[in-house]
C-alpha cells in the first residue's frame, strides 16, 4: 500500500510540474459560440410554423441599470408603506452579489445555490451578505441535502426580476442581523416580493423605463430583422406578455425608430398580440379574452372569437387562444426568459420552448477563456488522483504520507475551484454550474422545460429556418459546456 501511495505522489509532483505552464493543445481545443443555440430535445426548425414572443428581457434588452431602479423603486415602497427602518433608503444594488437561479429559505433566511440533486452548494450559503463556513451549514442544515420537507419553504429566484430582490433580501437580512433586532426571516420575503410585485402592477417600473429609455433600454435592429425573416418565410408570429399595452408600445417604438427601412406601426409584424396575459394563469385558467381599446384605454363587451390582425387583446387563456388560432401544440415555438411563468406551461401544452438567458453569453466567453480551462483542466487532474487515493487507502488504515498527501490535493483542488468560481461571480460562481462540477439547481430546470436555450432570440438569424437542431450526442453537463481532459497535460 506505501507503494501505491508513493505512485500516487510520483503523480502528483509530475502534475504540480505540467501546472507551470498552459499546455499547446490546450488553446487548440475548440471553443463553444456564444452566440449558438444549444439543444436539449431534438428540434426540426422545418415543423415550425408558429413563432411565439414573450416581451421583456425576450424581445426587449434592458441594460444594468434597470435593476437598480427596480431596487431602489421596491427599498422606497418598503420604507413608506411597510414602515421599514428610514436607514434601507441608502442601500444600493449590488450586481457583483446575486446570480440568477438562487434559492430564499424562508424558515432559516439564507439564500442558497443549489445543485442538479437539490444539495447545498458548499461556498455558496449567504445569510444577508455573509457566506455561511460548511460548520454553519451542518449546524443550520443538519446535511447538506435539502429534503422534501425543507424545499417547501423554499422560494425559486428564477426571472430576470430575481437580481434585485435576492440584492434586497439579502440586505435587510444583514441590516437586521448588525442592529441585533429579532426578526422572522419569511416576512422579509413576503415584504420585499410584495413591494416588488407592487412596482410592476402599479407600472412604476415601467414609467421609470419609458421616461428615460435611453438608460434603461437596448436599442436592437436585429429584433426587427429576426421578425421579418420569419414573415418572409411565411410564418406566423405571435407576441404574448404580462405587460400593459402602453408600455410594450413605447418600448418597441423606441427600440426601432433607428431601424433603416421601417416606417409601419410594429404590431404589423405579429399576428396576434395579447398583452396582461397574466402568465402562468393563462395556461391553465378559462379567462376570456378582450379586446383592448388603444385610444380609449377601455376594454370591450364584445365576444372575441377571432384575432382581427392590427388588435390588441387582454388577459384569455391557452385553451380558448388554441381554439381560435388552430394552431397545434408541436407546431409552436414559445420564447421567454421566466423558466416557469414562460416556459412550464407551454411544455407542458406541447408547444416548443426556447429560453432565452442572457448571462450565457459571458459565461461561456469565461469558458472559452485559456486561464478558465486550465484551472479546470487541473481540478479534474487533482479530482481523479484523490479518486485513486481513496480507493487505495481505507479510512482506517491512513498512514502520515497519506494525511499529508491528502491534505495537499484537497488543497490544491480547493485553489482551483476557487480560482474558477471567481472568474464568474465571487459570491456564488457560475449560473449553471456548482464548485464541484455538477449541474446546477437552475440548469436542471432548463433541461427540463426548455427545448432549447440562446441567450438572446436573434441568435436564431444565424441558423437557416429549415434547420435541424440536435443535442450533442457526448454532452456531459449541458450542451454549452466543454470538459477539458486531463490528457491534454500528460501529453506535454
Amino acid at each position: 500500500m506505501d507503494d501505491e501511495i508513493a505512485k500516487i505522489r510520483q503523480e502528483f509532483n509530475a502534475a504540480k510540474q505540467s501546472f507551470l505552464k498552459i499546455p499547446e493543445a490546450l488553446k487548440e481545443m475548440p471553443k463553444m459560440n456564444p452566440e449558438g443555440i444549444y439543444v436539449n430535445k431534438n428540434l426540426r426548425l422545418d415543423n415550425i410554423q408558429v413563432y411565439g414572443f414573450d416581451y421583456d428581457y425576450t424581445l426587449a434588452h434592458y441594460s444594468s441599470n434597470l435593476q437598480s431602479l427596480i431596487y431602489d423603486l421596491a427599498k422606497e415602497h418598503m420604507v413608506n408603506e411597510f414602515r421599514y427602518p428610514e436607514v434601507c433608503i441608502s442601500f444600493k444594488y449590488d450586481p457583483n452579489f446575486p446570480i440568477r437561479g438562487l434559492y430564499y429559505d424562508k424558515q432559516k433566511g439564507c439564500l442558497l445555490k443549489l445543485d442538479f440533486f437539490g444539495s447545498i452548494e458548499p461556498d455558496g450559503c449567504y445569510f444577508g451578505r455573509r457566506k455561511l463556513s460548511r460548520k454553519e451549514i451542518a449546524e443550520i442544515y443538519g446535511t447538506r441535502h435539502i429534503g422534501r420537507d425543507q424545499a417547501r419553504g423554499l422560494v425559486g429566484l428564477m426571472d430576470f426580476f430575481c437580481f434585485s430582490e435576492a440584492c434586497l433580501i439579502a440586505d435587510i437580512v444583514q441590516y437586521f442581523v448588525d442592529a441585533k433586532l429579532e426578526f422572522d426571516a419569511s416576512y422579509i420575503y413576503e415584504d420585499v416580493n410584495r413591494a416588488i410585485q407592487h412596482v410592476h402592477r402599479r407600472g412604476l417600473v415601467h414609467r421609470g423605463i419609458l421616461s428615460d429609455p435611453n438608460r434603461y433600454l437596448v436599442k436592437n435592429g436585429q429584433v426587427l430583422q429576426l421578425v421579418k425573416m420569419l414573415r418572409e418565410k411565411g410564418k406566423k408570429l405571435f407576441l404574448l406578455t404580462n405587460s400593459p399595452y402602453y408600455f410594450v408600445d413605447g418600448g418597441m417604438r423606441f427600440m426601432l425608430e433607428d431601424s433603416t427601412g421601417y416606417t409601419d406601426s410594429w404590431r404589423e409584424l405579429f399576428d396576434v398580440v395579447i398583452a396582461q396575459a397574466n402568465k402562468p394563469d393563462f395556461y391553465t385558467s378559462d379567462h376570456p379574452f378582450r379586446c383592448y381599446d388603444t385610444e380609449k384605454d377601455t376594454l370591450a363587451f364584445t365576444k372575441v372569437d377571432a384575432f382581427i390582425p392590427n388588435k390588441i387583446y387582454y388577459h384569455g387563456c391557452l385553451k380558448s387562444f388554441l381554439q381560435i388560432t388552430k394552431w397545434n401544440g408541436p407546431e409552436v415555438i414559445y420564447f421567454g426568459d421566466h423558466l416557469f411563468s414562460d416556459l412550464r406551461g407551454p411544455s407542458k401544452a406541447g408547444w416548443r420552448t426556447a429560453a432565452i438567458i442572457h448571462e450565457l453569453e459571458s459565461e461561456i466567453r469565461i469558458q472559452n477563456d485559456e486561464t478558465y480551462r486550465f484551472e479546470q483542466a487541473k481540478f479534474h487532474i487533482i479530482q481523479e488522483l484523490l479518486g485513486k487515493l481513496h480507493a487505495t487507502v481505507a479510512n482506517s488504515q491512513r498512514t502520515e504520507a497519506c494525511q499529508l498527501l491528502l491534505a495537499e490535493l484537497n488543497e490544491e483542488r480547493q485553489k482551483a475551484r476557487r480560482m474558477m468560481k471567481k472568474m464568474f461571480n465571487k459570491s456564488f460562481g457560475a449560473t449553471f454550474l456548482t464548485d464541484t462540477g455538477q449541474e446546477s439547481a437552475f440548469a436542471y430546470h432548463i433541461h427540463r422545460y426548455a427545448d432549447v436555450y440562446t441567450s438572446k432570440a436573434e441568435n436564431f438569424l444565424l441558423y437557416p429556418p429549415e434547420a435541424w437542431l440536435h443535442v450533442p450526442f457526448d454532452i456531459k453537463i449541458m450542451p454549452h459546456h466543454v470538459k477539458v481532459p486531463s490528457s491534454l497535460f500528460r501529453n506535454q
